[in-house]
């Protein structure tokens, strides 16, 4: 693809492996929208990066095609990138036999699986209408699943299943898009410095560092876009998921 030539679409921007990636982009010349629900944050970046300011909820149908209709301007909408989520910790039984509760398993997944299949669809649909590159090619979808659908730890049990879903996702939904030339691919995060884990204690985030293999320590959200921008660029990436995590398998706690 000519990527200098192109809009990308980044949801959950305004922080951590969104702001990475929208960062990443908008150096490589790509025209960004951001989307978050973060109001503030997400019109200080676009404003720094030069992009296009969305402020809306992936949850909602309307907010996303509000967003995906923000895309419509000089150059088509080619890149997406699926960044918006959250994590959360509890456990099936905890301490007092309190059982986990529906509501937010239900919040985790509504967030993490229900916001990511909302712009994947939309965004799609625009892709789908727009004229192909040379090759065929009309767009890529990069969605964030993260280690914890393979290596889930204790208390990991809605955001493991939300993110597994995510990875369950990606195949299906590149055989679904390949007649139209839109490739489909997951990125499976490890430890990453992001808002997510910049609330733990030192003692924590250094823990979590020595479970590393090599580099020893957290990943930046700046590596994270780095490689959004290279599945984007090698049209032979699709259908896959991508562990981007140091080599880190988790431990049980």
């Amino acid at each position: 693809m000519d990527l200098e030539r192109s809009c990308a679409l980044v949801t959950g921007a305004a922080s951590g492996l969104g702001e990475g990636a929208a960062r990443r982009l908008a150096a490589a010349g790509i025209h960004v929208v951001a989307f978050d629900r973060n109001g503030d944050a997400v019109r200080q970046l676009a404003e720094e990066i030069e992009g296009t300011p969305v402020i809306g909820d992936v949850v909602d149908p309307d907010d996303c095609q509000r967003a995906v209709d923000r895309t419509r301007g000089e150059y088509p909408l080619r890149i997406v990138v699926n960044c918006a989520g959250k994590a959360w910790g509890e456990r099936v039984v905890g301490a007092g036999g309190r059982v986990h509760q529906l509501d937010s398993f239900d919040s985790v997944l509504r967030l993490n699986v229900i916001g990511t299949f909302n712009v994947l669809c939309k965004a799609a649909a625009e892709m789908a209408s727009r004229e192909p590159t040379a090759d065929g090619e009309r767009g890529v979808i990069v969605n964030t699943a993260s280690v914890a659908a393979f290596d889930g730890q204790i208390g990991q049990i809605a955001y493991s299943a939300s993110k597994g879903a995510v990875v369950a996702m990606t195949l299906p939904s590149a055989r679904d898009l390949a007649p139209v030339g839109i490739r489909v691919v997951a990125i499976a995060p490890g430890t990453f410095d992001t808002p997510l884990l910049s609330g733990l204690p030192e003692a924590v985030r250094t823990g979590l560092s020595r479970e590393v293999l090599f580099p020893r320590r957290l990943g930046y959200p700046v590596e994270f876009g780095a490689l959004v921008l290279h599945i984007a660029s090698n049209s032979y990436l699709n259908g896959e998921v991508i562990r981007l995590d140091g080599g880190i398998r988790m431990p049980q706690k």
